[in-house]
């Protein structure tokens, strides 16, 4: 099937338009959006003083002292949005949200009135300079994938031309930045050598069907210029749409929230009733007086009820707070979900281990919105999660990654690691070496000589001064001498286990560094 002509409507940077127009900054002020304390977009100004996405807060604000920092607030971002998606309607209706600041819609209609993709480009683009006063870029081509990438470029693409313009770009394109998180993948198919779209798209269908999967089947059909989906889309039946006529009159964002909350449980349930999801979300309302308000969400996956309600809540949080001549007389008096477009649940089917009738992710994202919340109050370091790399030592091997933050190891674990210990690890590393001795029969040090070589034969450890415990078994010693070619010396190091005998046989993993030994780990 050929993709629908489609016309993107995108404003570049827009986390960063919205959080300077919200806050009044002028344009050019450099400010940059965060998230868990990392860059996640910045302005032309900022990047010209060198600011690029993933950096710190801190190394973005040594570089530019006067860098505005704004926190990532999805809410204000649709918001702040809600002028620019009714400025594209005013000269084009159907229009779809794909997300603040992408509006996408299709071409037949607008090419019939304005005669041709040119002339309707050049009147959007005038058109949101004058109503918004912002600058935005215009993308056509077949298919909302491949119009997106031609925005980002401002180009229109020829019909039929999709596959030949996406076929150079990177595979990198298929995990955008506020889009599907597909990063995984994306590095599989570097590793493989498929490094442009045109590569992937090479392949064969039933070859990637039957190698990585559904997901993977979408991707390559954007790839190839393709709709992401076949054209099974089904009617919706009307009975699916959801309606709450709230009383008093909803004219708070508050309230509005509230009641997005409980219209998107319901219209959930209605779908998941029937084996379906939401991939497009009308929402829609009226007020006391007689005022009509729509939009309608075009989202990538389908949508959770935390995904519905949000999206419900952004959406009248941009009518309700709108400025006063684009913002209702009147309350809302009536309020309708309507899910435009449905695809087989499928792509939501819980695991065996999840169980319960909880709707997937959910128990995730209450962990990750607490962590969130918990990270606010202690610091961004606050709450970290441990990632296993590569390195000799098992301090040297773990990397503590702030949450939210990309899980990277600190080094490569497959290359190879001369003097690294073997498997098991210890189960418990100190925060700090503990000071500890090793004795031989004699209740002499045993050290370690210039070859790597124990002195001894231990018989005896102390640990933290205290009473020295037999020695059952020993092994070792595993010697690591890095960075040799300093001119300092390196770093020489020696690693040593043991078995003590007690009443409860301790096993430990002991390094001597310089002239004293230390408790690195205890095995359980």
């Amino acid at each position: 099937m050929t993709a629908v002509r489609t016309l993107v409507v995108w404003c570049p940077d827009w986390p960063v338009l919205a959080a300077t127009k919200a806050a009044g900054l002028a344009s050019d002020v450099p400010a940059a959006v965060l998230a868990n304390n990392r860059v996640i977009a910045c302005s032309a100004v900022a990047r010209a003083e060198g600011i690029r996405r993933g950096d710190r807060k801190r190394s973005a604000q040594g570089r530019c002292p006067e860098l505005a920092v704004f926190e990532e607030d999805p809410a204000r971002d649709a918001r702040v949005f809600e002028p620019v998606a009714a400025a594209v309607e005013k000269l084009a209706t159907g229009i779809e949200v794909v997300r603040p600041g992408i509006v996408a819609l299709p071409v037949r209609g607008p090419v019939r009135y304005y005669g041709s993709e040119e002339a309707v480009a050049e009147r959007l683009i005038d058109q949101v300079a004058a109503e918004c006063d912002l600058e935005c870029q215009i993308g056509v081509a077949d298919g909302l994938f491949a119009a997106t990438l031609a925005a980002r470029r401002g180009m229109l693409v020829p019909a039929g031309g999709s596959a030949a313009f996406l076929a150079p770009l990177s595979t990198l394109e298929l995990s955008p930045p506020g889009g599907p998180d597909r990063a995984d993948f994306v590095d599989l198919l570097k590793r493989l050598g498929l490094r442009t779209l045109g590569a992937y798209a090479a392949l064969g269908e039933r070859d990637v069907a039957s190698r990585f999967g559904a997901d993977a089947v979408a991707t390559h059909r954007l790839a190839r210029g393709l709709e992401e989906r076949p054209p099974a889309r089904r009617r919706t039946p009307p009975e699916l749409s959801v309606t709450h006529s709230p009383d008093p009159p909803l004219d708070r964002v508050d309230a509005a929230a509230f009641a997005a909350r409980a219209l998107a449980e319901l219209l959930h349930e209605k779908l998941a009733a029937r084996g379906l999801a939401c991939t497009r979300l009308g929402v829609h309302a009226s007020t006391g007086n007689g005022e009509e308000l729509g939009r309608v969400w075009r989202c990538a996956e389908p949508l959770t009820p935390t995904g519905i309600a949000d999206r419900v809540r952004w959406q009248l949080d941009g009518w309700l707070r709108a400025a006063p001549s684009a913002r209702p007389s009147s309350g809302i008096t009536k309020l309708w979900l309507d899910p435009v477009e449905v695809v087989d649940a499928t792509a939501l089917q819980l695991g065996l281990w999840h169980g319960g009738r909880e709707d997937p992710g959910t128990g995730a994202e209450r962990a990750s919105r607490a962590l969130v919340r918990v990270q606010g109050l202690l610091g961004p370091d606050g709450v970290v999660t441990g990632v296993l790399g590569g390195g000799r030592g098992p301090s040297d091997r773990v990397r503590l990654v702030p949450w939210g933050e990309e899980r990277l190891p600190g080094a490569d674990p497959d290359a190879p690691w001369p003097g690294r210990l073997p498997a098991p690890s210890p189960a418990t590393v100190p925060a700090a070496p503990v000071a500890a001795e090793v004795l031989d029969a004699s209740a002499a040090p045993v050290g370690v000589s210039a070859r790597q070589r124990l002195t001894a034969r231990p018989s005896a450890v102390s640990v933290a001064g205290g009473p020295a415990r037999p020695v059952v078994a020993w092994a070792g010693p595993w010697a690591a001498e890095e960075s040799w070619w300093e001119p300092s010396g390196g770093r020489r190091r020696a690693r040593l286990q043991v078995l003590l005998d007690g009443v409860e046989q301790t096993a430990l993993l002991l390094v001597r560094e310089g002239r004293g030994w230390a408790v690195e780990g205890v095995y359980d």
